[in-house]
This record gives C-alpha cells, sequence and structure tokens, in this order.
C-alpha cells in the first residue's frame, strides 16, 4: 500500500503513515458500485437518495452509482413533464 499524502510505500495494515503522519485511507473491498445500484436508484428515486445518504461514508462508490440513478430519474422526469406541458399548450392554441 502506498501513502495518499507523500506516495511512500506503507505496511498494508498501517494506520497512519510513518513517513508522513496522515491516517491512511483503507478501501472497502465491498465497495465497487455498479450498474444495479444505479438502476435501482433510477426505477425508485427515493430509495436511491436513502442509500446515498446511508452509504456516502462507508460505500462511497455504491452511494454514488445509487445516488447518480436517482438523479438522472428526477431530471429525465422533470424535462418529460416539461415536454408534455409544452406540447399540450401548443395543441390546445392551435385548435381555437
Amino acid at each position: 500500500m502506498y501513502c495518499t499524502n507523500c506516495r511512500n510505500e506503507m505496511d498494508d495494515k498501517a494506520v497512519v503513515c510513518p513517513n508522513c503522519g496522515v491516517p491512511a485511507k483503507v478501501e472497502n473491498e465491498n465497495d465497487k458500485g455498479g450498474f444495479g445500484w444505479g438502476a435501482l436508484g433510477f426505477f425508485i428515486p427515493l430509495v436511491g437518495l436513502i442509500l446515498y445518504l446511508v452509504w456516502k461514508g462507508e460505500k462511497p462508490k455504491t452511494a454514488k452509482a445509487a445516488g447518480k440513478g436517482a438523479l438522472i430519474s428526477v431530471i429525465l422526469g422533470i424535462v418529460i413533464y416539461a415536454l408534455v406541458f409544452i406540447i399540450s399548450m401548443a395543441a390546445l392554441s392551435t385548435s381555437y
């Protein structure tokens, strides 16, 4: 393992870097993100938001995937509703 601050090699079990004293960041092996969590966040945005808030400290990659899915879903929903509104207003204005 290498220090994220000074890039010197350090023991895999070290808590702090022996060279510069910066705490070692230990990556969670179960944190792989993944398409599945993003899809879950996309199809159920509230769940994606909750997972993002719960996991952002302990599983940042997975939290980011779920949060991105939720955010994309909400933005896409707003765009679709805006397009439907504009099209319906245009259709109503031409019928009179």
